[in-house]
This record gives C-alpha cells, structure tokens and sequence, in this order.
C-alpha cells in the first residue's frame, strides 16, 4: 500500500449532481487500496477557516450511500472571497493564510479540490502561497471548465432540461402555444445547445450565437404556415436582449442574478407573431436531484485518477475528460480560458442540419 497519507476533499462553488459520487470514488480508492485517510472539509474554503476547521473522517461504509445523492454531502459556498473576505462589520479582509493554517493543522498531505474554474482558480492560488498540494476535479452543469470535454453535473443538468422540454411539447401543441425554457449557463450555452437538440426545440438561442428577432419571429410564422401552431424555444440564461442589454434579476438580499431572457423573448415574440407564449424557467431545478448514470461514472473515474495522481506526487493537476478517457492537465492551463461553443462545432452543425433556427 505504500506510505501512510492522510488526504482532504472539498467541493466549492455551486451545487450539482455526481459531487457525491467523486467523493465516494475518493474514499473507496484512498482507504481501500492505498489504505489512507480521508478528511472531508465542510463548507469549502470556509471550513478551514473555522476553528477548530470543520472536517468529517470518512471510511468506506460511510460513503456507500451517496452514489445516488444529489448536491453535496459536505456542503459548499459560492460566497466570500478569501482574499477579500466579508466580515460582520462589512470590511473585507484576506482570509488565505487562515485557509492555509487550517490546512497543515489538520496534517494534510495533499488536499482534492471539486470546482468549477472560479473556485480552481482560487484554490490554487491559494496552494501555491501556502505549499498545498492541491489536485482539482472539474465540475459546473455549465460545462465551461477548460480542457476538459465534460464535467461533472452537465449531463444531469442536461437531462432535466430535456425532460422539461419533452413535457413542455405536449402543453403547447395542446393549446397551440409557443413555449420558451429558460435554462441556465452563465457564460456558456452547452446546456441549452445540447437539451434543444435532444429535446426537439424548434429554435435554440446561445449566447455564442447572435441572433436577430426578425429569424426567430420568421421561424414560428413559418411553421404555423405549415399548420405547425405550435413552437418551442429554449434559451441560456446568458443570451442578451437583440440590442445588447444582459438581464438580470434582484435577489432578496439584493444581489443581481442573471436571468428575464426568457420574459424578454415573450413580450417580442407575441407582438410580432400574435401566438400566445408562455415561459418556463427551471433554474436550480437543473443543479438539483439524483445524478445521471453518466455524472456518477465521470465522477467515479474522477476520484480514482485524483487519488492516483497523488499517489505518483503529480500536484497542481486537474483530471479531465478527453477522448473517451480520464487525463491529467495542469490548472492553470485548464483554468485559462472558458470553454464556450464553438459555433463551428459538431452539435452546432447538428442543429443546423436538423433545421433548427439558432437566430443568425
């Protein structure tokens, strides 16, 4: 088995499905064939901060159940900057070294990171200050992190927007409607892209595509000149109004969240075409309820590769999806950049080919 370790794992950033399948995969591989420990850091980057940090020891039998669970068994945060972190009297103060004391207090040789590209970025900037030998696991339902061609939570997150398409069809041929989804994507539309192809959208708006509403109205006029009374539209959250303007709505503790493409669509598409429209936004819907067969085997082959690259000592690496398998590349290359569509793409050209209007 090698030498005795003793390894962290936290999830940061937003919630999805196959977060507790990575987990698992880390304790099954790290405890039973290596014969380490595992110490699960609650609450993120804020757990370490807390003292004593807030931690759970995890062992195999522990772990078993969470295959199946949604979000994240050790909690997470998307909040709070550590080098600029809020505190009670509103002033921001940096809270790294806290996060790295934490970390070598608990006798930690190496800690696994869950994230999306913020809180990798984060993480290892973090590592690098403070000698933490950090290993990153993609995920986002965005599936924006670089270098990867797929993440943990894009396929669930895929799925529920296609099944609330797939229900969605049957109300608007019901009553002659035109249906529009609002899925999520802050800066990417890989959920929109795929949900609409697999879900049979009529059009489909990214926000890797400019459009113009005059396609979009010509394309619902067209089919109901095919006696097709009826469309589906679904939309990312990140797409602009025609002239440029990025929506978003107030929260109740007054932050802006992207979101109102979708209402915007509506009002247009009904003045122009005169059909009744009706919007559906499913928001974190999306994020939420039991991973998808395909996001608990990405995160499986996840937490084996991490656990193994550890093993070999080959740090600041994030595991990846490419071509059919599970590589290692180095975070900052993986962090580099936003993988958004590419509008040459292959399911880009699908669409096209299928005669759905992508509003160019």
């Amino acid at each position: 088995m090698g030498e005795k370790k003793r390894i962290g794992i936290l999830t940061s950033g937003g919630d999805c499905a196959g977060l507790n399948a990575a987990i698992r995969a880390v304790v099954h591989h790290a405890s039973g064939n290596y014969g380490w420990e595992v110490v699960g850091i609650r609450e993120a980057t804020n757990g370490l901060i807390s003292r004593p940090p807030k931690t759970t020891i995890f062992d195999i039998e522990g772990v078993d159940r969470l295959l199946v669970m949604g979000g994240t068994i050790l909690g997470t945060t998307n909040k709070g900057d550590p080098f600029a972190f809020p505190m009670p009297d509103g002033t921001l103060i940096d809270r790294s070294q806290d996060i790295i004391d934490g970390y070598h207090s608990l006798g930690l040789d190496a800690l696994i990171g869950i994230g999306g590209d913020g809180s990798l970025a984060i993480l290892r900037r973090i590592a690098q200050q403070g000698g933490i030998n950090l290993i990153g696991i993609p995920k986002t339902i965005d599936n924006d992190v670089g270098a990867t061609e797929v993440s943990i939570g894009f396929d669930t997150a895929t799925n529920i927007a296609t099944e609330a398409l797939d229900r969605l069809h049957f109300t608007a041929a019901s009553h002659n409607r035109v249906m529009i989804l609002e899925v999520m994507g802050r800066d990417a539309g890989h959920i929109a892209l795929a949900a609409g192809i697999a879900g049979g959208a009529d059009i489909i708006l990214i926000p890797e595509i400019p459009y113009r509403l005059e396609k979009v109205c010509e394309k619902i006029r067209q089919r109901q000149r095919m006696d097709k009374q009826f469309s589906l539209i679904i939309v990312s959250e990140a797409v602009r109004t025609e002239t440029g303007n990025r929506l978003v709505q107030k929260e109740a503790l007054g932050e802006d969240r992207l979101g109102g493409i979708g209402r915007y669509l509506a009002e247009e598409v009904a003045r122009e075409t005169g059909a009744e429209t009706r919007v559906t936004f499913l928001g974190h819907i999306q994020r939420g309820g039991i991973p998808s067969p395909m996001d608990r085997l990405l995160g499986a082959a996840f937490g084996v590769a991490a656990v193994d690259l550890i093993a070999r000592r080959e740090f600041d690496r994030m595991v990846a999806w490419q071509n059919r398998q599970v590589v290692s590349v180095p975070i900052e290359e993986a962090i580099k950049t936003y993988r958004v569509v590419d509008p040459e793409e292959t399911l880009v050209k699908t669409a096209r080919g299928l005669g759905i209007c992508l509003g160019d």
